[in-house]
């Protein structure tokens, strides 16, 4: 059933009356609510009496009236779903039922109540003044079905607005579907004397604006309140919120029920309240017993969830004595859940995660997985304070949550001893830098007024947010000095816990750590999209900023503060210029002599790109060439990925670029290699179908070769080196080798696959995806089936993950084509995993316009039945379109957003614009640059 569709009215009648034996409060609540229904039995809403017609469209605002503010929510939940069904006589249910009393204090006089609820069949509604204790008339109540989800509640009498107290009651039923939203069923299969047989858990997932599917609520972060939980279950499952829960057990019309009440929350966003039934197992850390991690029962006894239990002490811990405030809850829960939509998600004290993103198996797991699992705890953990306990205060500024929680999550992942420091250059800088070169980005705090619609509030879930948030953090930190930048995080924490801050009240907090004018400082980067290019003439010491396009279009001309930490040659000093100007500024100390060159932004601190002219870069070249060594190896990787970005937006040659990458062959470290592959990448997406591809296959071959030998011995022999960097750039060296036509590559991977077949050896974790997708790549079908029932088989997250990626590197078109409806099956590929399954396809330039008629085609049907709260339709248009670089593929991405305007779609509205606008600025740079590429290609394989 689609989401928003309401139970009958035929079913609503059907609730019986509940007997209730004496366990304590939550009983008699349960008797006082069973007497309400039976003195009063529901009965569908009165028709609105009223001469003038209900509004259809949406209201002025589509935020709350503020005359009322929530202080307390008693909710009680029953969903009838059996965690397994025995034989033919249980009948499963999906349906659950619940109550709700909202204590509210009004601040204006009124006489209506607004709310949220979408997708319930609300039953019962009352008001009572529980000052006077007096029930109040109810004229009518009505649901808006349009964005804004508001429950209207028109009353006879006055709420009056001296800070008089009521009381909201509502009964009401709603379905447990399977669309990974709200109050949820989700499913797995466990052996039984050798036979699968299925089991369900209902779980929740309600960020951003999903609780007003699970009960009427004031569904906006910055209304706060404490919430009273009370799960009613079957027997032999086991209830988890929040909070620590009393177990109790009651009759319910001659049927045994057992009733879960949980403590009472600290004051708290809707967004983050978790409930979860299920017969899950959870295995706890000692000496720290509050803390238990939960998974399916064979993944708890073979030892899948002991190194999440291992780590989150250590980073919870850390995080404790880093931020000088306790984790403020009197339990932590983490549980994997078999279908989960988001990766993670941060619910106070019940976090949940993909199970991919919890458990880690070291038979079929990689260091890549486990570093996963490190990562996400880590992130989800700075979470318990940045957004749980100091919360935005409206969604524009999603940011304060997510960049935070990014930032401080390479800071936590040490406590599990990882060293993730220097690869925040390569997935946090690089990613938000993409998107924030384009014109149709966003700042990273935007008006209230900006955003209303879920759509407006679901595609702030990106880049920008979350990593373009962590690198004006790191930048600040810099600029400021780590110390004094975590001496104000520490104060900002302990003045706004339980509150809902703006931005500005952090560069208070910041101000008084630092005699640097901290909002000057971060008031562009924060309020205005984009990012500078940083221009250093080093004949005359000028330096200018101008803002960065990809496509070059006029930017908003506010200049930025930029803190720019420099070195010449020697780098023995680094220096520190903060440019406040637009420019060009006459500064001496830019000037370098005929032998030395300038090296700007060292380790990439700052969030900008630099350019050179082109004495300065021809010096950093030879400086490569001659001892690589001398440039550190994070600034290596930043010339890089500046000078193909800087080609691409037309501010230098091409060619530089290029040329950058020939030292490689003497390079072995990851960053320098992975920033060049990921922009020699956007060559390949340019180029693949076109006759410049077979010189660029022969050049990367020779290219990595070097590099291919140096991990030859691993490689041979299934293993890996001891350093997590040479373990990701050993795959590096696979992938590109092999997927360039490397004999001894494709020979390689093509045994180890076919002695994985044979049974007569294990691939080790980290190789196999490469190796798989490599064999299979250069396999038939026999290879592509066998695969398919390997990944059915799995039962290990991250192997099954593995095995779904191969299987889209197939060159059989009919495979790829039946790979993209297996997509439309849930039994075949879960619905979490259908927008990365197609994504792999795109990748493939074989499967890219296979996938992209596949988008165009079951839009509709995607848009219906998933909803965005599974797909990430953002992601989905990213990806098939990436390779888009001619006019008829332009006037195709115009064609569908005609469509969906048409249709008033507001799915992917931002991301759409965005790849439009990287497709004319593909098509620019293709038509002036293609014969300057091919020409270069040919010239190098010449030449050598």
């Amino acid at each position: 059933m689609g989401k928003g569709v309401f139970m009958s009215k035929s079913l609503a009648i059907a609730i019986g009356v509940l007997t209730v034996s004496s366990v304590c409060g939550v009983v008699a609540m349960l008797v006082v609510y069973r007497i309400q229904i039976a003195n009063n039995p529901p009965k569908p809403p009165p028709t609105l009496q009223t001469t003038t017609p209900f509004p259809t469209a949406p209201p002025v605002s589509l935020r709350l009236p503020d005359h009322l503010i929530p202080e307390s929510y008693e909710v009680v939940l029953q969903p009838y779903l059996y965690a397994e069904v025995i034989d033919n006589s249980t009948e499963q249910s999906f349906i659950f039922k619940g109550n709700s009393t909202v204590r509210l204090k009004c601040v204006k006089n009124s006489k209506s109540i607004f709310l949220h609820v979408r997708g319930l069949n609300v039953t019962d509604v009352s008001v009572k003044n529980t000052d006077f204790r007096k029930m109040l008339s109810v004229r009518h109540y009505e649901i808006h079905q349009n964005e804004s989800n508001f429950l209207e509640i028109q009353l006879e009498d006055v709420l009056l607005g001296n800070g008089s107290r009521y009381e909201l009651f509502t009964a009401f039923e709603g379905e447990l579907l399977d669309d990974l939203s709200g109050f949820y069923v989700s499913q797995y299969t466990v052996k039984e004397n050798e036979e699968d047989e299925v089991r369900f858990l209902a779980t929740s997932q309600m960020q951003p604006t999903d609780a007003r599917q699970v009960f009427p609520c004031f569904d906006e972060p910055a209304l706060k309140a404490e919430f009273n939980i009370t799960i009613i279950h079957r027997p032999g499952t086991n209830a988890l919120s929040n909070t620590p829960g009393v177990p109790g057990i009651t009759i319910i019309d001659g049927e045994e029920w057992h009733i879960t009440k949980f403590i009472p929350t600290p004051v708290m966003s809707t967004y983050l309240l978790a409930f979860t039934v299920s017969n899950f197992e959870g295995k706890q850390d000692y000496p720290r017993a509050k803390i238990t991690t939960y998974a399916r029962e064979d993944a708890i006894i073979a030892g899948h969830a002991d190194y999440a239990v291992q780590i989150t002490e250590k980073i919870l811990n850390f995080y404790e004595e880093k931020f000088g405030l306790k984790y403020p809850l009197d339990k932590l829960d983490q549980i994997a859940v078999p279908d989960f939509s988001a990766g993670a998600m941060e619910n106070w004290g019940l976090i949940s995660y993909q199970e991919s993103g919890l458990l880690f198996e070291k038979n079929t797991s990689s260091n890549f997985d486990k570093e996963w699992v490190a990562t996400l705890i880590a992130h989800e953990l700075a979470h318990q304070w940045f957004g749980n306990l100091v919360t935005m205060r409206w969604w524009n500024d999603l940011w304060l949550n997510e960049g935070f929680a990014t930032y401080m999550s390479y800071m936590g992942v040490e406590a599990a001893d990882w060293d993730l420091k220097d690869l925040f250059v390569l997935k946090e800088i690089h990613s938000a830098f993409q998107v924030d070169s384009l014109n149709s980005s966003h700042p990273l705090s935007l008006p209230e007024s900006d955003i209303e619609t879920y759509s407006d509030i679901i595609e702030l879930f990106d880049d920008i947010t979350y990593s373009k948030g962590a690198a004006v953090l790191r930048m600040l930190s810099s600029y400021i000095g780590e110390e004094e930048f975590m001496n104000a995080i520490k104060t900002y924490l302990r003045k706004f816990q339980y509150m809902n801050p703006e931005y500005k009240d952090l560069w208070e907090c910041l101000q008084e750590e630092t005699n640097k004018d901290v909002e000057a400082f971060m008031s562009t980067w924060i309020e205005r999209e984009g990012y500078p290019v940083i221009t250093i003439t080093t004949q005359t010491g000028e330096i200018s900023q101008e803002q960065f396009f990809l496509k070059q279009t006029e930017g908003h001309g506010i200049p930025w503060q930029v803190h720019i930490l420099y070195a010449k040659s020697d780098l023995i000093k680094v220096n520190e210029y903060v440019l406040k100007d637009k420019g060009p500024v006459l500064n001496p100390n830019f000037r370098v002599g005929k032998d030395e060159w300038i090296l700007a932004n060292i380790n990439c601190t700052g969030f900008y790109r630099v350019n050179y002219d082109e004495e300065n870069w021809n010096k950093l070249l030879k400086q490569l060439e001659s001892n690589h060594q001398v440039i550190p190896v994070i600034s290596r990787g930043q010339l890089i990925d500046d000078a193909f970005n800087l080609a691409r937006a037309g501010h230098l040659n091409v060619t530089t670029g290029l040329s950058l990458t020939k030292y490689l062959e003497n390079d072995i470290e990851y960053i320098p290699w992975e920033s060049a592959l990921k922009n020699l990448d956007y060559f390949i997406l340019m180029f693949d179908r076109s006759e410049v591809y077979g010189p660029i296959t022969k050049y990367l071959r020779k290219q990595v070769k070097p590099l291919y030998d140096y991990f030859e011995t691993n490689n041979e022999n299934g293993t890996i080196p001891e350093k997590h960097t040479d373990q990701y750039n050993q795959v590096n060296a696979i992938t590109v080798s092999c997927s360039n036509g490397l004999p001894e590559c494709l020979s390689m991977a093509t045994r180890l696959f076919r002695e994985y077949r044979n049974k007569t050896l294990l691939i080790h974790p980290n190789l196999r995806r490469a190796i798989y997708c490599s064999a299979i790549a250069a396999g038939d079908e026999d290879d592509w089936e066998f695969a398919w029932e390997e990944f059915q088989r799995a039962t290990v997250a991250g192997e099954k993950d593995k095995l779904r990626y191969a299987l889209s590197c197939t060159k059989e078109i009919w495979l790829l084509n039946r790979y993209l409806q297996y997509t439309l099956d849930p039994t075949k590929i879960k619905k979490m995993d259908v927008v990365s399954t197609i994504n792999y396809i795109a990748k493939n330039v074989a499967g890219q316009p296979l996938a992209w008629d596949f988008v165009r085609g079951q839009w509709s049907y995607l848009t219906q039945e998933y909803g965005a709260g599974i797909i990430s339709f953002n992601s989905l248009i990213d990806s098939v379109t990436k390779r888009f670089s001619t006019d008829f593929e332009l006037e195709q991405l115009k064609q569908l957003q005609r469509e969906l305007e048409e249709k008033d779609h507001g799915f992917a509205t931002r991301t759409l614009e965005q790849v439009i606008e990287r497709t004319e600025a593909n098509i620019k740079w293709v038509t002036e640059n293609k014969q300057i590429v091919l020409d270069w290609f040919r010239g190098e394989l010449k030449n050598r």
